[in-house]
């Protein structure tokens, strides 16, 4: 049983631990509709397997692209950290499993998590989603494997309980002490912004104040969240994960503070509750008592508190290494990204270098030349290519849904001299438009998502928003909302959707507005 239990915990280690690429892993893209599986091979009992990601909640979740030779231990280890695991099935031609937990609660806490980390079974990502099944129906008899495997599981975690009568992941998400999370990052090195803190923390429940502030030369953060229950899960997931990969750790406790004051609302801190309040000088202000607080805060290392984690048996221990592995298997390594999905009639080089340039300096750009749906980009580093992935994987550009995912190549080859390859090849090495390559640049503090709303800079005086509104709208889109900057050299344009500002940015960015005034074009995180 001990050896059962052992080799689910060994198996529990997955590849990949960056924060802000999971959405990759979890979309929506099956072809499998209408497949149909029996529980115990009676076909009077079947089992529909969904491909949509809009399910309602449920105890049981659907487990997708399992590798070919997964045991039912190392799919229950999936689960076991959320709570207690009370049936499996497998299907093992499908390369898939339906995962049933013992409460509603313990699901949607497992495909929080799963949403924000990646989930790995032998360092293949898997597909997590709600069934849409409420619980599962299985012939024990015929069932027999999986269910010995899951009694044998439930026996260990039964022993290992710190309280008769609480299970052990349980006993891991006990009263939290406060609704407000002390975060500091390590091995900083890329910013991290409010906006990615948000991002991320708000797929644990509803973020509600933040404020950022340096202490001891580290970037440091309080959240609060509406309920201490979220906190306690968000601390358990995300505490030693890295935002981007291999650099920015998360260390996550608890604040002695209860609440937040925050007076103003600028990129060091927010009050989600009140937009109402005034940007002041991009400082946050704190009620000296909050002051005080922050420097009698136990260092992170040394402190606990009644009531938060109790001394982790052997499943919670599982939940709180999950992820803390980094690098192993080639997941995140690479700075060489494949596109898939593109417009071939459309796509050149120098639109994708313009459109992954917003998140990193693109070195070369190759258009496949016998699939011309399909390109790869090699970013400066592998960091900038998991940003880009992030950003752009499921956008739509031309017209078509693009895929973006890491390649296995580590450069990408320039055709040999003399050969012609039709244009499908560019070096933009040395290329003066790329935005980080001074150390410390604001831009990389402007990093967004896609959005409606673009960011212009370097506009000449003499240019009207009227001049700004044609040029615009010749590009393809309409637009909804423009509004200047006081100095007139930078001003928000929001277009109808966010295909349309993407096309945009593609076409006019460097755009030469006379006088060598070359316009920058980047996406906002405004409205209008």
């Amino acid at each position: 049983i001990c050896s059962i239990f052992t080799i689910s915990y060994l198996l529990f280690q997955r590849g990949s631990d960056e924060l802000l690429s999971s959405s990759l892993y979890n979309s929506p893209n099956s072809n499998m509709s209408g497949m149909v599986v029996t529980a115990n091979g009676n076909d009077s009992k079947k089992l529909r397997v969904e491909d949509r990601m809009d399910c309602p909640p449920s105890r049981v979740l659907h487990i997708r692209k399992l590798p070919n030779e997964v045991t039912e231990t190392e799919v229950i280890a999936l689960g076991l950290p959320f709570g207690k695991v009370t049936n499996i099935l497998m299907l093992k031609g499908k390369n898939q499993a339906f995962l049933e937990l013992g409460t509603e609660e313990a699901a949607i806490t497992m495909v929080n998590y799963y949403t924000a980390v990646t989930p790995h079974v032998r360092n293949v990502p898997v597909f997590i989603q709600y069934s849409n099944h409420k619980e599962l129906k299985t012939d024990n008899a015929l069932n027999q494997r999986a269910q010995a495997v899951l009694q044998a599981v439930t026996a260990v975690q039964a022993a290992s309980t710190p309280t008769s009568g609480t299970t052990a992941s349980e006993s891991a998400l006990t009263p939290a002490p406060s609704p407000v999370l002390r975060i500091i990052i390590d091995n900083m090195f890329y910013p991290v912004t409010l906006d990615v803190l948000q991002q991320i923390f708000s797929k644990f429940g509803t973020v509600m104040k933040i404020i950022t502030f340096t202490k001891n030369n580290q970037f440091q953060a309080l959240l609060q969240f509406n309920d201490p229950v979220n906190a306690q899960q968000a601390k358990l997931a995300l505490d030693g994960q890295n935002i981007y990969n291999a650099c920015c750790t998360l260390r996550i406790d608890f604040s002695k503070l209860v609440n937040l004051n925050v007076k103003y609302n600028n990129d060091k801190s927010r009050d989600y509750t009140r937009p109402e309040l005034p940007a002041g000088d991009g400082q946050p202000s704190m009620d000296p008592s909050v002051a005080a607080a922050f420097n009698k805060d136990s260092s992170l290392l040394g402190l606990a508190f009644p009531g938060a984690l109790s001394p982790l048996s052997a499943a919670a221990a599982a939940a709180a290494a999950a992820g803390r592995v980094a690098l192993s298997g080639v997941s995140g390594t690479s700075s060489v990204l494949l596109v898939s999905n593109l417009n071939e009639e459309m796509v050149t080089p120098q639109s994708l270098f313009t459109l992954f340039g917003v998140y990193g300096d693109a070195q070369r750009v190759k258009i496949l030349y016998n699939k011309k749906d399909s390109a790869l980009i090699q970013m400066a580093d592998a960091n900038q290519a998991q940003l880009a992935m992030s950003h752009l994987n499921g956008q739509k550009m031309y017209g078509k849904i693009i895929r973006v995912t890491l390649s296995k190549h580590q450069t990408v080859q320039l055709p040999r001299e003399g050969l012609d390859d039709q244009g499908l090849t560019k070096d933009f090495t040395n290329s003066p438009l790329h935005r980080f390559k001074k150390p410390g640049s604001k831009n990389f503090q402007n990093i967004f998502p896609p959005s409606a709303t673009l960011h212009l800079s370097n506009i000449p005086q003499d240019i009207t928003e009227e001049d700004l509104r044609v040029l615009f709208s010749n590009s393809g889109g309409t637009v909804k909302a423009f509004k200047f900057f006081q100095d007139h050299k930078m001003a928000l344009l929001q277009m109808a959707t966010v295909e349309e500002a993407i096309q945009a940015l593609i076409d006019l960015h460097n755009y030469n507005m006379g006088d060598n005034h070359h316009l920058r074009v980047s996406f906002s995180k405004s409205t209008i």
